[in-house]
Formats: C-alpha cells, sequence, structure tokens
C-alpha cells in the first residue's frame, strides 16, 4: 500500500495492491482499459502547475488525454490515465474574489 497526502487540506489517497483492494472493498477490480468507473479531480495552485503536471505525468508514462487548456473561461486544467487506466483531473479554479 502507498499512502499520499495530496494538496494543502492533505487529502489521503491511498493505493493498494489489487488483492489488498479486493479485499477491502469486497468486490472484484474493475478492467478499467474497458471502461471508466471514475475520475479523480484534484487542485492546483496555478496554471504553471498544471502545466508542470502534465510534463511530469508523461515522463511517467501516463497518458494524457485532454492536454493543459482553458475550461469554460474559469478553470485550467488537464486529464490523464495512470497506468493501471484510472482516470484524475488536475484543475486550477479561477474563483472570483470576494
Amino acid at each position: 500500500m502507498i499512502f499520499l497526502l495530496v494538496g494543502k487540506a492533505a487529502m489521503p489517497i491511498m493505493l493498494f495492491e489489487e488483492n489488498v483492494f479486493e479485499n477491502v472493498v469486497q468486490n472484484k477490480v474493475s478492467n478499467t482499459s474497458k471502461g471508466t468507473e471514475l475520475i479523480i479531480s484534484f487542485d492546483a495552485e496555478s496554471e504553471k502547475e498544471v502545466d508542470e503536471m502534465a510534463k511530469r505525468v508523461e515522463k511517467a508514462g501516463g497518458d494524457v488525454f485532454s492536454k493543459p487548456q482553458e475550461i469554460q473561461g474559469w478553470m485550467y486544467g488537464f486529464a490523464f490515465s495512470d497506468l493501471d487506466g484510472h482516470r484524475w483531473n488536475m484543475l486550477y479554479l479561477d474563483l472570483p474574489r470576494r
């Protein structure tokens, strides 16, 4: 098992070996090469951070299926699949300040 803390809020993400995961969830692991069960989104501090992460993902062998880009005029992000086919989305949210 690998345990990661992501972002300022230190959101925990736990990655398990398949047999351990099946025991935890009491169900079979989905075949991510044939479909997608979810996408995990996480935040970025800036557009630059999004661009840098996209480069790191490609260098590590991930599949960037949506290149870094502006989305709906107030978001900037990209989406990728990891080596196991799980889908991820990193977003910088340029929310209006009040």
